[in-house]
């Protein structure tokens, strides 16, 4: 339960992040890139800044991943917003980028003594606290994932800014028409989307690894798209999501284990989750069906 848990929480982070892209009405495919970059941005404030207490170094940390992360994906959504540049080639060729960026880093300013391309490891006082000993690792980072949801659920339902996202998101010529600045609007989308994949690559950095090493990644931002898609990109449907992902991919491997069953079947398991969330819109189209039309409504048409 415990390692399941802490496999969710960056699916949490980094489908949040997709999930409010998509409710803005942008395609944030460059989840993957700004996790890498936040996770870069993160490590070395963890190693590089000494001597500070933990009620301060740590916060630090964690709002450099977040600040990293957003500033890699508000780039994608300012040339969206004046360029017309469609923000998932934007966001693509920014995941090539991110990770060149980080196999440079990692293999010369950024790196370890040794042979191993990897980070120098954090201070003690950037660690997340561990909720229980070794060798169980579940951290706070999960909690923090939670506040997380519960704050894009308040920003995105609660707020005139999270109004403004999905107004844009549902009707951008309706938005404009109504005085909202789109400009601000995608890049300020795109910030904060980037922000929540950035803080996933930090407390996983702060909470789990204590350093960064190459390869980074294990394709959260890529599976952040399934995330979003099976939780109808609701901040709930998001967590509940990220649950399930996070039991598939941490009982794949002890399956593989314990009962000798390939971990591919896991893919293929998250792949057909897809493909039946898809479907009733495929049907939809194919015959020509409206949604959510009622029988009712239907027996009353002459």
């Amino acid at each position: 339960l415990s390692e399941s848990l802490v496999t969710a929480t960056p699916y949490i982070l980094v489908g949040l992040a997709v999930a409010l892209g998509f409710r803005a009405g942008l395609f944030n495919i460059g989840a993957e890139g700004q996790y890498v970059v936040g996770g870069l941005v993160s490590v070395f404030v963890g190693y590089s800044l000494k001597g500070l207490p933990a009620i301060v170094h740590l916060p630090l940390m964690l709002l450099a991943g977040v600040v990293g992360g957003g500033l890699w994906g508000a780039i994608p959504g300012l040339l969206r917003a004046t360029a017309g540049a469609h923000e998932v080639i934007n966001t693509i060729m920014m995941n090539y980028i991110a990770f060149s960026l980080s196999d440079w880093l990692l293999n010369g300013p950024m790196k370890r003594e040794g042979f191993r391309p990897i980070s120098p490891e954090i201070q003690p006082s950037a660690v997340l606290p561990s909720l229980f000993p070794n060798p169980i690792r579940f951290h706070a980072g999960f909690f923090l994932a939670l506040a997380c949801a519960a704050l894009v659920y308040w920003l995105l339902f609660r707020t005139t800014v999270g109004f403004s996202l999905r107004t844009m998101g549902a009707n951008p010529h309706a938005a404009r028409y109504a005085g909202i600045n789109l400009v601000g609007s995608m890049v300020l989308a795109m910030f904060m989307s980037g922000g929540l994949a950035g803080l996933a690559a930090a407390t996983d950095i702060s909470g789990l690894l204590h350093y960064m090493p190459n390869a980074f990644s294990a394709g959260y931002g890529f599976d952040s798209i399934a995330l979003a898609l099976l939780g109808r990109s609701h901040p709930v449907g998001v967590v509940l999501s990220a649950l399930l992902f996070g039991f598939l991919r941490a009982g794949a491997t002890r399956m593989q284990s314990a009962a000798q069953v390939p971990v591919d079947i896991i893919s293929i398991m998250q792949a057909m989750v897809i493909v039946f969330i898809a479907a009733p819109e495929i049907i939809r189209r194919i015959y020509g069906l409206r949604a959510g039309r009622a029988p009712a409504a239907q027996d009353a048409t002459p």
